[in-house]
């Protein structure tokens, strides 16, 4: 056992004796041209490492860089060749997409019919005779002209109901739906309202809310009662007689008014027969609603 112990103690003797020489070959230093084993692993990296070169293009050349972006190659912009390629064609449109439209207020699809339809349609102001202004009993064709313009009132002659010819105020004469006479007391001045007159095709309407077209049980309900006529004429028209006191007797502004109406053009001649001109009859009458008539002409008189 005493051999082992000094055997162990020479050992470590002969190892630190081994250590101390190479220790100190360790902390010498190099020669410049002596290469050393701990070169690679003791040389730290330079602290600003050398510029890396420019990457090269696919071709092997290095590309300029991109002044606008140098992060960009030459070759990753458009050629000019690639510029001037043909444009691929459009992709056709859906069938019936031509005619969509999309709604701006409430974000659906509708088609230009519908919304046409849902648009409310332009109504033009109806034209109203009244007892006052312009169509007063101290109107004039000057009057008129400032209201409706001169070149929509013309001064010529008109049909009177003898078959003469008078001159009267005419408005939108080459307009059969705005056509109306203006009659006057002094034809010479063409002043002081006489006569208005509403016929053929006119939708003007006069005092209280008298049109053509109206049928006899119409005209009760604006008057309020029923009315008096005289029967047809050789004409087929019944011309008012009386309003019996109902509500178109008094107009306001001073005026009057009279109607003509013209039987149905498929009444017979004993339907007529039945109601003539010589007799007065009330507008609830059988004999005169036999021929259905209608309103076919008004007069506003002063």
């Amino acid at each position: 056992m005493h051999r082992r112990l000094i055997e162990a103690l020479l050992l470590c003797g002969l190892a630190i004796a081994t250590a101390g020489p190479i220790a100190a070959q360790q902390k010498q230093p190099f020669p410049a041209d002596q290469p050393s084993i701990m070169d690679e692993e003791e040389i730290t990296a330079p602290a600003n490492p050398p510029p890396q070169p420019a990457k090269p293009s696919r071709k092997g050349a290095m590309a300029a860089p991109n002044p606008d972006n140098p992060d960009l190659d030459a070759e990753d912009e458009l050629a000019p060749s690639q510029m001037r390629q043909p444009i691929p064609p459009a992709v056709a449109m859906p069938s019936g997409g031509e005619r969509r439209i999309r709604s701006a207020s409430h974000g659906t699809e509708a088609m230009p019919e519908e919304r046409a339809a849902q648009r409310p349609a332009h109504v033009a102001k109806p034209d109203i005779v009244g007892c006052n202004g312009v169509f007063g009993r101290d109107s004039s064709h000057a009057k008129l002209a400032m209201a409706y313009r001169s070149r929509n009132v013309a001064f010529t002659q008109v049909d009177a109901a003898s078959g003469a010819k008078v001159m009267a105020s005419v408005l939108f004469a080459k307009e059969p739906k705005r056509r109306l006479e203006v009659w006057w007391s002094k034809p010479a001045t063409r002043t002081d309202t006489h006569l208005i007159v509403i016929n053929g095709e006119s939708d003007w309407i006069a005092p209280g809310e008298l049109r053509l077209g109206l049928t006899l049980g119409e005209l009760e309900k604006l008057n309020g009662k029923s009315f008096k006529l005289l029967g047809f004429n050789k004409d087929r028209v019944a011309t008012l007689s009386d309003w019996n006191g109902g509500q178109l007797a008094v107009l306001p502004g001073g005026c009057k008014i009279g109607i003509s109406l013209r039987a149905d053009p498929k009444a017979s001649a004993s339907a007529l027969a039945a109601a003539p001109a010589d007799r007065a009859f009330s507008s609830d009458d059988s004999a005169l609603r036999g021929a259905n008539p209608k309103v076919s002409e008004i007069l506003v008189t002063y």
